[in-house]
């Protein structure tokens, strides 16, 4: 990586292979009962976002490796469930369609608002919206024209992908392309607390 060129990068928990599985058959049922132009997202770039940087400098990512190390040497693992189904802002103007997280929230919301506070420390702008955890699973390209969305998510309340156990915190940096994002790890964090 050279040190002058910038990089599209973020903090994310990587669901386990076995989840990701049950998201593409979900993506594979709701295809059959959405009508509309949809982006789903392939499940290996499904990630629990924590922290976007957007454009940063190569040399950032040291910088961003020693706090996020740092940060999980107090944090113990957690465990979370996928569950339920929505759309950002809502059902009626969806942009975001979303599996939400339940289980041990208290943890999650906790570290991702620490590093947020120590990222700003170091430079790193804050996001102007809340944190709300979220796996994203497609995106809608013409809102006005998808039909059904509003059934399925209120069906779609108790679905769920499985749980896991958060064991580390990963660095990616995203590239463009035209099938889509590739995503790359370029550091995992363990929670060691």
């Amino acid at each position: 990586m050279s040190e002058n060129k910038n990089i599209r990068a973020f903090l994310a928990i990587d669901p386990p292979a076995v989840v990701l599985e049950n998201i593409q058959a979900m993506q594979n049922r709701l295809k059959k009962s959405i009508q509309g132009v949809i982006r789903w997202l392939r499940p290996e770039g499904i990630h629990l976002t924590l922290k976007f940087f957007g454009d940063i400098a190569a040399h950032d990512v040291e910088n961003i490796s020693e706090v996020s190390a740092k940060r999980m040497t107090a944090v113990p693992p957690f465990a979370l469930e996928i569950k339920g189904l929505g759309a950002f802002p809502d059902v009626t103007r969806p942009r975001v369609l979303w599996l939400g997280i339940s289980g041990q929230l208290e943890p999650l919301l906790s570290l991702q608002k620490d590093l947020e506070e120590e990222l700003f420390l170091l430079g790193f702008p804050k996001e102007d919206r809340p944190f709300r955890a979220h796996l994203t699973m497609g995106r809608v390209k013409v809102p006005k024209r998808i039909i059904g969305l509003a059934p399925a998510v209120e069906a779609g309340g108790n679905l769920t992908a499985g749980n896991f156990t958060v064991g580390e915190v990963a660095l990616f940096q995203s590239s463009l392309s035209p099938q889509g994002a590739i995503y790359t790890r370029l550091a995992a964090f363990p929670l060691q607390g």
